[in-house]
């Protein structure tokens, strides 16, 4: 009986030709959990159909900071609003973890630019806790110890009893910066957060939000229409032409932050996006 288990053992054993190297299985790469694939999108005037966006595709992986970069009109703010799913597309289609974009989710939270978008009746501590209460994903006691989590991550929990008037625009855009990190969404949406901020307090919530992804490792999709911006926040950077968008070039630029901008490699990549993006077009 044990001679025929070991007969069978070796016939089961795969023949190796002599000086042979066995090659180790292949690991697929891990699946991309956004994927844009052909995307186009449209938007109506009075007069006619404008074409914001043509066939625009790539995909982001988990904990990525991923930048879409173009001038104003390419359509990077409305391909945002199409990945949180406020716009359908016209062609192509928007994939989260394999399953396709059709409405708006807890999943993807946006943050947008305007220093308003905090409800002034509701404390610090009430506008991070609503969205939480509104989706039932907590109730009080744990929606309230969450909202001092993440209030904390981004330095304001001795603020969280105080009114949005009594903040600054840089520290509103904290706020809503935490009310949507509480939520844990599988992607943060960020369009133009610190467009309108002074250069100093832009400089200073780039940093921030630098170091709170360096602490959490959530996944970004962040607008911007300056260069510089998108090589300090990006790990990668898709590169949109002028309306309507087209996928230009996509850009590696997780080797630099705040204390590469005076370096030449970090000067010569931003001119070199700079012709991608403008001297190519006029050609």
């Amino acid at each position: 009986m044990a001679e025929l288990a070991l007969r069978h053992a070796v016939s089961a054993t795969p023949l190796r030709t002599p000086g042979a190297v066995a090659h180790p299985e292949r690991v697929a790469p891990p699946q991309p959990l956004l994927q844009v694939d052909g995307v186009s999108l449209e938007y109506r005037t009075p007069e006619r159909v404008v074409r914001a966006t043509h066939r625009v595709g790539f995909d982001v992986h988990a904990a990525e900071r991923y930048v879409l970069l173009g001038p104003s009109g390419c359509g990077k703010s409305t391909l945002l609003k199409a990945i949180a799913g406020f716009i359908p597309p016209v062609e192509g289609e928007i994939r989260l973890d394999g399953r396709r974009v059709t409405a708006p989710g807890p999943d993807r939270i946006v943050v947008f630019q305007e220093f308003d978008q905090l409800p002034p009746w509701k404390t610090v501590r009430e506008n991070v806790m609503f969205p939480l209460l509104a989706s039932r994903t907590l109730g009080r006691k744990e929606a309230g110890e969450r909202a001092l989590h993440y209030l904390d991550k981004v330095g304001l929990s001795k603020f969280a009893d105080v009114h949005p008037h009594q903040l600054s625009g840089g520290m509103k855009q904290r706020v809503a910066i935490a009310r949507a990190l509480a939520m844990q969404p599988r992607v943060l949406l960020m369009d133009e957060p610190f467009a309108a901020l002074d250069a100093l307090t832009r400089r200073k919530m780039q940093e921030e939000l630098l170091a709170l992804w360096d602490e959490v490792r959530f996944t970004l999709l962040f607008v911007t229409h300056s260069i510089e911006e998108a090589l300090v926040v990006g790990s990668r950077i898709a590169l949109l032409s002028p309306h309507p968008g087209r996928m230009r070039a996509e850009i590696n630029s997780h080797a630099f932050d705040l204390q590469s901008t005076g370096g030449a490699e970090f000067q010569a990549t931003a001119q070199r996006i700079h012709h991608l993006l403008f001297e190519e077009t006029a050609q």
